[in-house]
This record gives C-alpha cells, sequence and structure tokens, in this order.
C-alpha cells in the first residue's frame, strides 16, 4: 500500500481500531510513563512465513504521533524467518506502547493470511489457474485481507457488491430461474461489466450458457462433473471453481482444468503469523 492509498483507504479504519483500544487513555502506560521519552523497539519474526502489512503496521504509530520512525529490514512479500529481527520502531515510548498491540493485529494478521496464500500458490504452480479470493473477510478488514492475498501471489475477486455481478442461488430464485436473471443482469448492468453465474450441475451450466454468461462458477460440484462442465464451457465462458477450497484438498483440483478457483479460507481462516515486539529500551 503506498501513501495515497493508505490515506484514502485506510486511515479511517485505522483510527477506528485505535479508538477501540483506547477509549480515553491507556491507563496501564499513563501510569509508567508520565512524560515524554524517546525509546526503540525491535520488531521479531517468532515463525517463518511471508510478511504482509509492514506499511499499515508503521502508520498506526505514525497516526498516533508522526514523528515517529519506523525502520524495515524486509518488504511485503519477503519470506521471514523465525527469529529475524524485521525492523524497529523509534519514538516517544508511550506511542510505542500504546500503539504495540493494534499495529501488531493487522501485522500478524495480514502475515498469515500471505503465508497461507503462498503455501496453496505454490500448489497450483505449473497449472494454468489462478488462485482468487472472496468476500468471506472479517468486517472493517477487506482491504488489508484482500492486499494481503495479492501479496502471498493469489488475486482478488470482485472488491464488494459494487465490483461485479455475481449471479448466486439466491439471485437465481429470485429472478425465477438461470435465463431470466442473466437476462436481468445484462439488461440493467452496464455493457463493461461481465455476469458470473453460479451453478450446481451440469443442466444449470449449459442454461447458462445458453444464456450468455461470461464466467461459470462451479459450486460444489464433483471433480467427474466439473471437468465435464470445463469441456462444455470451452471457448464459451470461464470457468471457477468454489465450494469449501482448502489447502488440504486442493491438489485434487489443480488438474480439472479451471481459469480460477476461489477460496473463502484464504481469508476466514488463515492463521496468524507470530510476531512480537520486544526489547524496549529508551534512548
Amino acid at each position: 500500500m503506498n501513501g495515497v492509498t493508505m490515506q484514502l483507504n485506510a486511515d479511517d479504519l485505522i483510527k477506528s481500531a485505535l479508538k477501540e483500544d483506547i477509549t480515553s487513555e491507556d491507563i496501564t502506560t499513563n501510569s509508567v510513563m508520565r512524560g515524554y521519552a524517546l525509546g526503540e523497539v525491535d520488531l521479531i519474526c517468532k515463525q517463518d512465513g511471508v510478511i504482509a502489512g509492514l506499511d499499515v503496521f508503521a502508520r498506526v504509530f505514525q497516526i498516533l504521533d508522526e514523528n515517529t520512525q519506523v525502520k524495515l529490514f524486509v518488504k511485503d512479500g519477503d519470506e521471514v524467518k523465525k527469529g529475524e529481527k524485521i525492523g524497529l520502531v523509534r519514538g516517544d515510548i508511550r506511542v510505542l506502547l500504546s500503539g504495540e498491540r493494534t499495529a501488531l493485529n493487522y501485522l500478524q494478521r495480514m502475515s498469515g493470511i500471505a503465508t497461507y496464500t503462498r503455501s496453496i500458490v505454490k500448489l497450483l504452480e505449473g497449472s494454468k489457474t489462478k488462485l482468487l479470493d472472496t468476500r468471506k473477510t472479517t468486517p472493517n478488514m477487506r482491504v488489508f485481507e484482500k492486499y494481503a492475498v495479492k501479496v502471498g501471489g493469489g488475486c482478488n475477486h470482485r472488491y464488494n457488491l459494487s465490483d461485479g455481478i455475481l449471479l448466486k442461488d439466491n439471485h437465481i430464485g429470485a429472478a425465477g430461474g438461470v435465463k431470466e436473471a442473466v437476462r436481468m443482469a445484462k439488461e440493467y448492468a452496464p455493457f463493461v461489466r461481465k455476469v458470473e453465474v453460479e451453478v450446481e450441475n451440469l443442466a444449470m451450466l449449459k442454461e447458462a450458457l445458453e444464456a450468455g454468461a461470461d464466467i461459470i462458477m462451479l459450486d460444489n460440484m464433483s471433480v467427474e462433473e466439473m471437468k465435464e462442465a470445463v469441456r462444455l464451457a470451452k471457448g464459451k465462458a470461464e470457468t471457477e471453481c468454489s465450494g469449501n477450497v482448502t489447502k488440504e484438498n486442493i491438489a485434487k483440483l489443480v488438474d480439472i482444468g479451471v481459469d480460477y478457483i476461489s477460496s473463502g479460507a484464504l481469508t476466514h481462516s488463515a492463521p496468524i503469523l507470530d510476531l512480537s515486539l520486544k526489547n524496549l529500551h529508551a534512548v
């Protein structure tokens, strides 16, 4: 994230997170630090992984005090090792203490997503299939979590409901069928928008293709059905595989030939990457 992106999209969210943690004062810090003192603390990696969210980490401290200095020895996307010192923060000790938890929460969460995403991307190496995230994100964390997926080597699906048309089972039910849903979407939406349709069987797939869908999402179908779906859709629409995709079961999907595999697990099930701020001292 560059500075402009940070201020436009992230600052308000970071401030909200800080307000959640500091409603009136940091009573613990204020009890042991009655005034300004310059200090420094190390950012230490406690397990191997992929780092993501360093700009967000730094921004937490800079919002509390613009004079805070953050020195980083790695960049987003780098692989880091247990025990590695990857940065340091220098500034008012009160700021270092009060911002510590919020800054680490962002960095650990984003790095965990990047690490998990990278591990799945490696399983897809050698295939034409691209890995996508979903909208199954933590409320008010989407901009950070989807960025972390990209850092890990994945690709972003639509950002939100305004970003693309995806006709799922309930949309199809509301419209009265696949053909009707696609027709209405094409009639309503700007011509530059692609129309994606979720299908659960080959009959729905054929109906979606006949209606002119641009992308077909194959939801919770068997491997055999998906292979046949890819064959039927070739040259007519792109295909996406979806439905409980995880690191443990993605291997069986690699050879199906879909254009995309989407996985909610990238953002809702990735464990954090353990990081810590250590060795705080006055300078």
